[in-house]
């Protein structure tokens, strides 16, 4: 009884903080949620005590030591309940962190967050099928920021509710579409919480629940792990936590390392103060990192003191992008690879001998390199030259290098705009919508069909022409399955586009055929690029994109699979026929 009163007092603790920090109060509203953040603080201090006196052995086998160090913050708490605070503290600075309101609202915080995660990867049952969990728990971050975003501390002049739910479907689902001018909409708080949920929408929903309660709880049900294995692709059961905490922390060094290149990057022509420009850079990283195309920046990337800079900001979002789309499987193949390399090297000088893996890196990891690095190859120098006398025209050969570059990497999935889409020439805004349609690699930040359904059809067709009986590459087999599924992907986002694009012509008759299909596109394929129509849509037409933009998140094989249920083997073999294709 215990375990779920802390549940539910999770759940009031983390609203009424949220109520206290996105609303103007009365101070008697004030002393109202502070009675319920302070009853909140008691049921999880009688829940804990309880458990250390009653129940110290299943305790200690249901916590390691992270979550008693956690357990131990919580207990800190105590202190300004029990000891008022001293008018001539020995230490002043750490005496007003332990008694700062900002303080509990953090510990309490962040203990109601464990709670919810823990109880929530025990809810699921050995029948939960995986693509529906993570399609309602989009949905369900979905909802919780678009309440968010409607907050009056968010905004500047308020948000309507479409509007909030568009961009707040934008945002996890890493898209980057809005139909509102984020830098004059939202306030800091208001792009605090864009930055929260678009980090939850690029690492998945799964992925953060899983670590919070395995890594302050100690361990997990078999089907919880099996589960987080399907979702983050590991090897083994004994690799998972690693594999998270390996995956968590790239992406909190990348973004962090990010931020201090935009900073340093940033113009000085740009009149913005230290901390505007501390948000600048973390903001546009996060956002670079997981692909979602948000500037807080007027113009965005366009902002002509940008342009007119030394173009180094281009490039280090251009790495930075490329660091987020090139998937976390192949950034863990890297890590088993120098780990192999660094233990050969050790055993060498220790004399001794060690097996030698001449495999370092599976072929899903050539594959895609090989097919990522030629379609970014392809997009620069075709760029290059289609807008060399268009978009390009007056600028420096290195402008234009660098602009060609970002250009080529943008519409993979980040969806940033450094020179208008809208006055590309026709044939630039077809190559962009092919870019736009692969996207980057799977398990990635990207959106789109992925580089490995691209390179799994390519080969494919090279072993029809060629005559071979299989498939093949870098001296491998490729499995049947894969090719399945790559031509089952490709298929069901020709048909989806298809779908979506008549469903918007007929919505939005008074927009422009080319400006409707290629939004549609980009929510589709969770891209961000306009042409400038997202603000005239419609609501019916912003609600069906909201749809577009979950599934392409998701994945719509993904969901129609999960729909259907789980496949069984066929009992019965039926003889082998042919269909004549030309």
């Amino acid at each position: 009884m215990l375990g779920w009163l802390s549940v539910v007092a999770a759940v009031a603790c983390l609203v009424a903080m949220t109520v206290y920090v996105g609303f103007d109060h009365r101070s008697q509203d004030l002393r109202l949620l502070m009675h319920v953040i302070r009853m909140s603080q008691a049921t999880f201090l009688i829940t804990l005590l309880f458990r250390l006196v009653f129940d110290f052995r299943r305790y200690c086998a249901g916590r390691d030591t992270l979550g008693r160090c956690v357990d131990l913050i919580l207990l800190l708490t105590l202190l300004p309940l029990l000891y008022p605070h001293p008018a001539r503290p020995w230490i002043p600075w750490l005496s007003t962190v332990v008694y700062s309101r900002v303080t509990l609202f953090v510990i309490l915080g962040g203990y109601s967050a464990v709670q919810l995660c823990y109880a929530l990867m025990r809810l699921p049952g050995k029948r939960t099928n995986p693509s529906l969990l993570l399609t309602v728990s989009f949905l369900v971050f979905i909802f919780l920021g678009t309440l968010a975003l409607m907050l009056p501390k968010c905004t500047v002049g308020g948000i309507t509710f479409v509007n909030a739910l568009f961009v707040s479907t934008s945002a996890v689902c890493i898209t980057g579409l809005t139909p509102v001018d984020i830098a004059v909409t939202f306030t800091p708080l208001g792009l605090a919480v864009l930055g929260v949920l678009i980090e939850i929408g690029a690492l998945g929903v799964m992925t953060f629940t899983c670590f919070f309660a395995m890594f302050f709880t100690g361990n997990q049900s078999i089907f919880s792990q099996l589960l987080m294995r399907d979702v983050i692709y590991s090897k083994s059961m004994n690799s998972l936590f690693p594999t998270l905490l390996y995956i968590l922390g790239f992406t909190v060094v990348t973004e962090a390392l990010g931020a201090v290149a935009l900073y340093f990057s940033l113009p000085d022509t740009i009149a913005l103060s230290v901390p505007d420009r501390v948000m600048f850079a973390v903001f546009h990283s996060v956002s670079a990192f997981c692909n979602a195309g948000f500037s807080n920046l007027p113009d965005g990337m366009s902002n002509p003191a940008l342009l007119t800079g030394n173009q180094a900001i281009y490039w280090s979002m251009s790495a930075i992008i490329v660091a987020g789309a090139i998937s976390f499987p192949i950034l863990v193949n890297f890590r088993d690879a120098l780990a192999a390399k660094f233990s050969a090297l050790t055993g060498r000088i220790m004399r001794r001998r060690r097996a030698v893996n001449f495999h370092l890196f599976d072929m899903n990891t050539k594959v895609v390199l090989v097919t990522f690095t030629l379609l970014f190859l392809l997009g620069a120098v075709g760029f290059y030259l289609l807008e060399a006398h268009n978009t390009l025209r007056g600028m420096t050969l290195w402008e234009r290098i660098s602009q060609s570059v970002f250009n080529s990497v943008t519409p993979r999935s980040a969806g940033f705009a450094s020179v208008s889409p809208a006055s590309f020439l026709s044939v630039t805004l077809v190559m962009v919508m092919f870019l736009m349609w692969v996207g980057g690699a799977a398990q990635s930040t990207a959106g789109g069909i992925k580089v490995n359904s691209l390179a799994a059809i390519c080969l494919n067709l090279r072993a029809i022409v060629t005559g071979r009986e299989r498939v093949t590459a870098f001296h491998r087999t490729v499995a049947g399955a894969s090719i399945r599924r790559a031509n089952a992907v490709v298929a069901v986002s020709i048909i989806a586009l298809f779908a979506y694009s008549m469903l918007m012509l007929i919505l939005e008759p008074e927009l422009p055929a080319r400006k409707v299909l290629f939004e549609t596109l980009s929510a589709l394929f969770t891209v961000g690029s306009s042409l400038g129509a997202t603000p005239l849509l419609s609501p019916s037409g912003k609600i069906v994109l909201c749809s577009a933009m979950l599934f392409g998140r998701v994945g719509i094989l993904s969901l129609v699979a999960g729909l259907t249920g789980t496949s069984r083997k066929a009992l019965v073999h039926y003889p082998t026929d042919n269909i004549i294709i030309n």
